[in-house]
């Protein structure tokens, strides 16, 4: 009886050992809201001196997917009102998202 114990504790750990090796890579729906957002500000018409403006926005899904800006935190009046036209209501491809779930990004206008 002890050895059959035995041989079942370690076949369960063998196949928890398995389990947990597989390396399944899951698609990171934060990494994909950020990289839309990303394309939603892309072109934009700054120039060379208002490189390296930065802003903290926050914002909430609504039940449509569509993204509700909250606040844009930044010292430039032009780069809030930027951001707020650029992704306010408009719809982000999400899976699994939480109704009214608040996010906070960070947004860096880069150089050319």
């Amino acid at each position: 009886m002890r050895k059959l114990s035995l041989v079942f504790v370690a076949a369960m750990l063998l196949v928890t050992g398995n389990i947990f090796a597989n390396n399944v890579e899951k698609d990171n729906p934060l990494k994909d809201l950020s990289s839309q957002i990303g394309e939603l500000l892309e072109n934009t018409s700054f120039t060379n001196d208002d490189v390296n403006l930065t802003a903290q926005v926050r914002f909430t899904l609504n039940n449509q997917g569509e993204i509700v800006v909250l606040s844009v935190d930044t010292d430039n009046e032009r780069l809030e009102s930027f951001v707020k036209y650029r992704l306010n209501y408009k719809k982000v491809n999400i899976a699994n998202f939480k109704e009214g779930e608040k996010f906070t990004i960070p947004i860096r206008v880069a150089g050319a």
